[in-house]
C-alpha cells in the first residue's frame, strides 16, 4: 500500500516525467511488436522461400521422372518395333524361301509332266497317238493298199505336228518293208535321231538304223553309231546290245531292261565286224521275217 501511495504521490508530483514514462513504455512496445513482426516476416518469408524451393524442386524431380518415363516408353517402342520388324523380315524370308521352293516342286513336276507327254508325242507304241483323223486316214490310204500316198499324207501330217515323231518312224518302216528302200529309210530314221529323245528310245532306234547301215553295206556309219550308242547311252540296253556286237566286254551292275516290241526286226541281221546274230539265219525269202 506504501508502494502505491508513493507511486501515486509520484505521479501527482511529476506528472510530466509519468507521461515520458508512458510514452517511452509505449515507444519500447511499439519497437518490440514491430521487431517480432519483422521477425515473424522474415520466418514466414524463410518458409516461403523454402516451401518454394521444395515446390521447385519436387516439380523438377517430377518433370525428370516424368522425362525418363517418356524416354524409357520411347526406348521401349523403338525395340519392340525393331523387334516387329525383324519378326516380320524373318517372316518374309521364310515365306519367300516357301514360294520358292514350291515353285521349283511345281516346275519340277511341270517339266516331267510335260517331258512325259513329249515322249508320247514323240513315240507311240501303242497307237493312242495316232487316233487324229487326218494320219487315221493316212493309215487306211496304207491298208488299202497305196503306201506311196500315205507317206505324202504322213509327211503333211507330220509338218503340221513336228513333235509327233513316231510318224517319222512309220514313215520309215513303210520304206523299209514296203519298198525296200532302206537309203529313204535310214534318212528318215538319222532326222529322228536328232531329236532330244528318251535314252532308250534313242538308243533301240539307233540299233535300228545300224541294222539298216549293214544292209546298205556302210560299215564306217554302222561301227561308229555303235561306238555313239555306247559312248553316249551306256546304261542302256541298247548300249549292252552295241557292245556285244562290237565285242567289248560288258560292264558290271548293268541291269539290262525288257527287249523292245520289235527287238526281234532290228537285231537279226548280220554285221561284217559283229559276233554272229543272235537268231538262226532265217530260211524265208528275203524281206520276210519270221514272227
Amino acid at each position: 500500500m506504501d508502494s502505491t501511495t508513493n507511486a501515486a504521490d509520484t505521479v501527482a508530483n511529476n506528472p510530466d516525467d509519468a507521461v515520458t514514462n508512458e510514452s517511452e513504455s509505449n515507444a519500447s512496445v511499439t519497437e518490440t511488436n514491430a521487431s517480432v513482426t519483422d521477425t515473424n516476416l522474415a520466418a514466414a518469408n524463410a518458409s516461403t522461400n523454402h516451401a518454394g524451393k521444395a515446390s521447385k524442386a519436387s516439380a523438377a524431380k517430377k518433370k525428370h521422372s516424368k522425362s525418363a518415363h517418356i524416354a524409357k516408353a520411347h526406348e521401349t517402342k523403338r525395340m519392340t518395333t525393331a523387334q516387329t520388324r525383324e519378326s516380320m523380315m524373318k517372316n518374309l524370308g521364310v515365306m519367300v524361301l516357301a514360294i520358292i521352293g514350291l515353285g521349283m516342286l511345281l516346275a519340277y513336276d511341270f517339266s516331267h509332266y510335260v517331258a512325259n507327254r513329249g515322249v508320247d508325242m514323240l513315240l507311240d507304241d501303242d497307237g493312242s497317238a495316232g487316233k487324229d483323223p487326218e494320219y487315221e486316214r493316212a493309215e487306211q490310204v496304207w491298208a488299202e493298199g497305196h503306201p506311196m500316198e500315205a507317206v505324202e499324207m504322213m509327211r503333211n501330217y507330220l509338218k503340221t505336228h513336228p513333235r509327233e515323231q513316231f510318224v517319222a518312224l512309220r514313215i520309215a518302216e513303210i520304206y523299209e518293208k514296203d519298198f525296200r528302200n532302206y537309203l529313204a529309210a535310214a534318212m528318215e530314221y538319222e532326222e529322228v535321231l536328232k531329236k532330244k529323245l528318251p535314252p532308250e528310245n534313242w538308243g533301240w532306234n539307233a540299233i535300228h538304223l545300224c541294222n539298216l547301215y549293214s544292209k546298205l553295206d556302210r560299215q564306217a556309219d554302222y561301227d561308229a553309231l555303235l561306238h555313239r550308242i555306247v559312248n553316249e547311252y551306256g546304261k542302256t540296253s541298247a548300249a549292252v546290245k552295241a557292245r556285244k556286237r562290237l565285242g567289248l566286254p560288258e560292264d558290271g551292275g548293268i541291269s539290262v531292261a525288257e527287249t523292245p516290241r520289235n527287238e526281234s526286226e532290228e537285231i537279226d541281221v548280220p554285221v561284217k565286224s559283229s559276233p554272229p546274230p543272235d537268231e538262226p539265219p532265217s530260211n524265208l525269202p528275203p524281206g520276210f521275217r519270221p514272227k
